[in-house]
């Protein structure tokens, strides 16, 4: 890949991968609980021997850990249609959703190798939109894809669909809402199979065969606006995907480019409330790059497991006394609390606070939120 340096890059093995797989796939564990999981533990395999204590310490008896036979039959399902599972930390991972809070440990990935390009912009908007929206949007797209950056959107019908057929030359990447084989919306399939010929991509990080619900569309969001430097914005109603999609590029501190429109026009009204509130207002590429120019944030190494802030070396924690676990989880409450405040508040460990926050997650008692908070559920 141009610009970056795979040396230090993670290679899972078939054993590795199908561990990851178990485990991200078994019961509360999500992204960020994973990243957790593997740091104080040193590999997903031992991390797996570790969740039934873990659960049962914070008050749920029984946890589901995902059986090696389906991380096995899921393995085999992406082979068989032509996918492939892709690491957090591997060559080929996108290098900008790796810096995200919380990326997905593992990617469903349909297609080549343009994922890893570091030049990359969002291009999202209505569904339903207007002739002269989804113009400028087959223009701004084929632009950028001709100054060699990867243009990223949601399949979606309107802006998203425009955005990927201008730019299938240089290249694109669709983000799914659903498992890898189950295309949405379907009037898109051939535009899904012609992405994919081209050696651009599909990706997304639900299990295969995973039929997307009303929840899982801010989720692939989050993704679209995590791989891209920036996202452009062109025609979004008020609380539509595409004001969601922008809410995370602020969160993941990407820039944020709107399209303005007719004030009489509720398409545009997302778009114009973006501007009002800081976001660069753009008319054509040439204003996109000049805000981009010179970013190109390279592709860092994936950072190994290791010793935490405590200083105890992953594979043998300490675990903290019932004491101790009280004492954090009085601290606790409905109100999301940054967990260097419970580490401050509580005076224990780092360690011993991220060990608790471990057993109440996989119990299903914590909620985690953008900035690094959580709740207590219960």
């Amino acid at each position: 890949m141009p610009g970056a340096s795979h040396q230090n890059a993670l290679k899972l093995n078939e054993v590795q991968r199908l561990a990851w797989l178990r485990l991200i796939r078994s019961e509360n564990v999500g992204p960020a609980t994973f990243r957790d999981l593997l740091n104080h533990f040193g590999s997903a395999e031992t991390a797996l021997d570790a969740l039934p204590g873990l659960s049962r310490r914070g008050g749920k008896t029984t946890i589901r850990i995902c059986p090696l036979q389906d991380a096995e039959a899921e393995l085999d399902a992406h082979h068989r249609a032509g996918a492939r599972l892709v690491a957090l930390g591997e060559p080929d991972y996108p290098p900008h959703l790796r810096h995200i809070d919380g990326p997905p440990p593992l990617l469903s990935v349909a297609g080549g190798t343009e994922l890893c390009r570091p030049l990359s912009v969002a291009v999202v908007g209505a569904r339903n939109a207007s002739l002269a929206g989804q113009k400028l949007a087959r223009q701004i797209s084929s632009e950028l894809s001709e100054e060699g950056y990867l243009v990223v959107s949601g399949l979606a019908r309107g802006i998203d669909a425009a955005a990927h057929k201008a730019s299938l030359q240089g290249g694109t990447t669709a983000v799914f809402a659903g498992g890898i084989n189950v295309l949405y919306p379907p009037e898109n399939r051939d535009l899904a199979q012609e992405i994919v010929s081209r050696d651009s991509n599909l990706i997304t990080e639900m299990p295969f065969s995973w039929k997307p619900r009303g929840r899982d569309f801010p989720r692939r969001n989050r993704l679209i606006s995590g791989m891209a430097l920036g996202v452009v914005v062109i025609e979004a109603a008020k609380g539509s995907g595409s004001l969601h999609t922008a809410r995370f590029a602020l969160e993941q501190n990407r820039e944020i480019f709107a399209v303005p429109g007719s004030p009489l026009d509720p398409r545009s009204e997302g778009a114009n409330g973006l501007i009002r509130q800081g976001a660069m207002l753009i008319r054509n590429s040439r204003d996109v790059l000049e805000a981009l120019a010179g970013r190109n944030e390279p592709d860092l190494p994936f950072e190994e497991p290791g010793p935490d802030d405590s200083g105890s070396f992953v594979g043998a924690p300490e675990l903290p006394g019932a004491t101790e676990r009280d004492r954090l989880i009085l601290a606790l409450g409905p109100t999301p609390v940054a967990i260097d405040e419970l580490i401050q508040f509580t005076g224990l460990s780092p360690r011993s606070v991220h060990i608790v926050l471990l057993e109440l997650e996989l119990a299903g008692r914590l909620e985690r939120h953008g900035g690094q908070k959580v709740t207590l559920l219960y």
